[in-house]
């Protein structure tokens, strides 16, 4: 059912896609379109025309939709209006529903849907705020245009779509961090995932003043997914934003002709997006070979489970981690923080990892037979079958040059 849904979303955005006035010029070709509308639905980010103009306002507001559709998935969209239109859930649409939103107990379905709705739609409008007023008063421009501007980044930013109205992304920006932090915070909150969210919002709420702050703040309070999640995020933000610096810090197209607070906001910026945000402050083309495989690597961990970004999840990251530790030190059970980790999450883990590896080593290796070498380098193949199959969306630029 859930792969049911997101095909008749793409098909039905194909289809708006196709007609005259979703284009400023020449109609879309099938292949424009569909591919487009799936990159939306997929909350993936890759595009193979100009979001900026080759698309009409009508044509952005159909890839928008797309994007909030694919990011709160199908099946949640559809039980939420289930839910307003018959004030109650069936047993069948609980069970899909705690399918999609990896809810534990089918009596929390309804509460986790409305409380990501309301944490979505606030979380969009104050981003989308922020980022009008920054593009008024900063930039001159309209309030209309800066408006569209703020509603369509907060909305792709919150969903780790990676869609940006500007043909640059958000290189303009590179050393703006009314910009660049704004829209790095959504990624990684819609990031972390929902039960992470709706956990901590608990904690905040089961003890009033200093006592709730005191929850927060403890990590044996959390639970397990909790801490894996915020951990490994932690991690992997810190590593990649050095990583960044000192490998990017002298390169001439990138982080060369930055000052310094601009540099560390640029390694910021460029750890956060491979969360499968799909945003980029500097030329991707233009990084080095060694930094693209680094991207590679973080684009396959992504994000939170049950949120707005994919890969194969950090929580699956870290439980690889936690097995590899165990056997190398030989210990019979893997556990994590005291608790020992069920097998059948270990399996999980592993199924997940190795169908994501084989997955991309299939698609590498089918692009790279059909396209000669000299057209397509497989640093470059590599990376944007990656970037496609975590739905990440950032790309060295050859998308568009592949052949339909």
């Amino acid at each position: 059912m859930v792969a049911l849904g997101f095909l008749s979303a793409i098909a039905v955005g194909t289809a708006l896609l196709l007609l005259p006035v979703s284009t400023t010029g020449q109609r879309a070709s099938f292949v424009e379109a569909l591919f487009t509308a799936t990159s939306a639905a997929c909350v993936t980010g890759l595009v193979v025309v100009d979001t900026e103009t080759f698309w009409s306002p009508f044509g952005q507001g159909v890839i928008l939709v797309l994007i909030q559709i694919g990011g709160f998935g199908v099946m949640t969209v559809a039980s939420l209006l289930g839910l307003l239109l018959s004030r109650r859930l069936g047993l069948r649409t609980r069970m899909v529903a705690a399918e999609s939103t990896h809810t534990v107990g089918l009596r929390d379905v309804k509460k986790v849907m409305l409380g990501a709705l309301r944490f979505t739609v606030v979380a969009e409008l104050v981003l989308a705020v922020v980022l009008t007023v920054r593009l008024m008063i900063g930039y001159g421009e309209t309030f209309r245009h800066a408006a569209w501007s703020g509603i369509f980044h907060s909305l792709s930013a919150f969903n780790n779509a990676g869609f940006s109205i500007y043909g640059d992304s958000l290189m303009r920006f590179v050393s703006d961090p009314w910009i660049c932090l704004p829209i790095c915070a959504a990624v990684i909150v819609g990031g972390l995932g929902f039960p992470v969210l709706l956990e901590l919002w608990r904690l905040s709420r089961t003890r009033r003043g200093d006592a709730a702050r005191t929850a927060l703040r403890d990590p044996s309070r959390w639970s397990i997914h909790t801490r894996l999640t915020l951990g490994t995020t932690a991690i992997l933000l810190t590593v990649g934003t050095v990583f960044f610096l000192v490998v990017e810090w002298a390169n001439p197209q990138t982080f060369g002709p930055l000052s310094v607070p601009g540099k560390m906001l640029a390694a910021f910026t460029q750890s956060v997006m491979p969360r499968t945000a799909g945003f980029n402050s500097i030329d991707t083309s233009e990084l080095n070979h060694g930094t693209w495989f680094f991207t590679d690597m973080l684009m396959f961990v992504g994000g939170g489970s049950a949120g707005t970004a994919c890969g194969v999840k950090v929580g699956t990251f870290a439980v690889l981690a936690f097995i590899i530790w165990s056997e190398l030190r030989g210990d019979p059970d893997v556990t994590a923080f005291d608790r020992r980790i069920a097998r059948a999450t270990q399996r999980q883990a592993l199924t997940v990892a190795l169908v994501g590896v084989a997955a991309v080593v299939v698609t590498t290796l089918t692009i790279t037979v059909s396209v000669p070498a000299a057209v397509l380098p497989l640093d470059r193949v590599l990376f944007e079958v990656v970037s496609a199959f975590t739905t990440t969306g950032l790309s060295t630029g050859i998308t568009a040059d592949l052949d339909g």
